[in-house]
């Protein structure tokens, strides 16, 4: 009779599981942890920091943070121009318009002390200081030659421009009719003759340099009221001496 095969493994023959030896020190979880409240002290030791905040070093330590952090760095000069530009410009903007406040009173008191209210006129805006001569107290009738009262007009000009750093554009303007006989064939030539005959003067009677001053020539082109009439027509004929502060582009 066979023998019969027991197929139940004996217990000697049975598979030994053997457990995990237990490393000494402290859990991996805790490892992570510790370096986690590590960063959140750094963390909020930095934002104690902010309370007296310099902007240079709050730039510089957070380049340093974005480093550590492998953070894509940005181009420093990049983070720190706008602030600068905006900063010199509002102080630029402040400097300007008191100047300009200053220039402008400046031209007002010469003129009234000099009894010149009845033919010149003071204004100012953010642009810079405008001052207006009607065209008879400055020039003879289709001329471009000074009057003798010119002179005492151009030296308000030029005490507006002593110790102060201001450009000056002078405009000429005509009143749109047809020049009569004479050198000039149109209002184009006339007003820049005009303009160009009060720069000569102020160059030949100060010592403001020639590359702070321009003249410029606007026949009819930006009249003040419509010309429709005879009165409209002489407020419309003027030199006009526009302050302008040194550093604009515009002038």
């Amino acid at each position: 009779m066979p023998k019969k095969i027991d197929s139940q493994p004996s217990p000697q023959e049975g598979v030994k599981t053997a457990l995990p030896k237990k490393e000494p020190g402290i859990p991996p979880w805790m490892a992570t942890f510790a370096d986690m409240v590590t960063l959140l002290l750094c963390f909020f030791v930095l934002l104690l920091s902010f309370t007296n905040m310099d902007i240079t070093n709050f730039r510089l330590l957070m380049g340093s943070i974005q480093q550590a952090l492998g953070v894509q760095e940005e181009d420093s000069g990049a983070l720190s121009a706008p602030f600068v530009d905006a900063s010199f410009a509002e102080r630029r903007s402040v400097r300007e318009n008191r100047e300009i406040v200053e220039v402008g009173a400046r031209l007002r008191d010469f003129i009234r002390a000099r009894d010149l209210t009845h033919m010149a006129r003071v204004s100012a805006d953010k642009s810079g200081v405008m001052l207006r001569f009607d065209n008879s107290a400055v020039f003879r009738e289709g001329s471009a030659e000074l009057t003798p009262r010119a002179h005492e007009a151009l030296a308000a000009v030029i005490a507006g421009m002593e110790n102060r750093n201001f450009n000056l554009v002078i405009r000429g303007h005509t009143d749109g009719e047809s020049p009569e006989a004479g050198p000039y064939a149109s209002n184009w030539e006339l007003s820049a003759a005009r303009a160009a005959a009060c720069l000569r003067f102020i160059l030949e009677n100060s010592d403001i340099p020639a590359r702070r001053m321009k003249a410029v020539g606007y026949a009819s082109a930006k009249p003040l009221v419509p010309g429709i009439s005879e009165e409209n027509r002489r407020i419309n004929r003027r030199v006009e001496f526009f302050y302008i502060p040194v550093g604009r582009t515009d002038w």
